[in-house]
């Protein structure tokens, strides 16, 4: 197919900017494990298990802790369905765009808090602006994913390995794309928490605000196409919406 003849895909859904809000998720993933707490604030399957064995141990307030992270993320997640038609209403950009800039002030705020600060305090933000994350960027050039935590992606490169067999039997190499995708996204993952393991055991918690680069970089892009390119698609939902 000729590249005219192709659907044009909004910047929020193009690959190289869930290669980067997927890198910058497994840094926020080490930074809240190695700095704040032992925990991982990317999802809930923990602090629900945690919860319910806490619960399970008698340990009644300890329980109702896990509370406050858990509804962080239900409150991410409320948010960011009720928000994207009242900021395109009232301001020249996408949800999209304005997500970006939430994170981009949530990370300074973490990184200008004092290393004294209750590690909660941490915690619930990232609980918050992943949540708001996973619930907004949901597919890239056709391919469903999640730039918050790696599991499905695992779970993936499972199913295309399947699919690879088959093709042996069947010679059908549709499933590669995805498949080269979700490995592709894992390896962001990985490599962000590297290098945020790296900078937290250098410069502690002010490593955090390392993040604002790629986070600047997509904002600005962002906001240009809202401005210019995609001034008049401000109205086009993103895939998988």
């Amino acid at each position: 197919m000729e590249e005219s003849a192709r659907p044009y895909v909004l910047v929020c859904e193009r690959i190289w900017l869930y290669r980067t809000l997927t890198a910058v998720a497994g840094f926020f993933g080490a930074f809240t494990y190695l700095l704040r707490g032992n925990v991982f604030c990317n999802a809930q399957t923990g602090n629900v298990v945690l919860m319910g064995m806490a619960l399970g141990s008698g340990q009644w307030w300890h329980a109702l802790y896990y509370l406050i992270p858990i509804s962080a993320y239900i409150g991410g997640a409320f948010l960011s369905e009720i928000l994207p038609t009242p900021v395109k209403r009232h301001l020249p950009m996408r949800w999209e765009t304005m997500l970006i800039a939430i994170e981009i002030a949530a990370v300074l705020f973490l990184g200008l808090l004092p290393e004294s600060a209750p590690v909660q305090i941490s915690q619930v933000t990232i609980n918050f602006i992943a949540s708001m994350q996973y619930n907004t960027f949901r597919q890239s050039e056709g391919v469903s994913m999640a730039t918050t935590f790696a599991t499905n992606h695992i779970r993936q490169i499972g199913v295309g390995l399947a699919h690879e067999l088959r093709r042996l039997r069947t010679g059908n190499t549709a499933h590669r794309k995805k498949l080269l995708t979700h490995f592709e996204i894992l390896l962001f993952f990985f490599a962000g928490t590297v290098v945020g393991t790296v900078a937290c055991n250098t410069i502690s918690g002010s490593a955090i605000l390392l993040t604002l680069l790629p986070l600047g970089i997509i904002f600005a892009r962002l906001l240009h196409a809202d401005l210019t390119t995609e001034k008049a698609l401000l109205e086009k939902k993103p895939a998988g919406h």
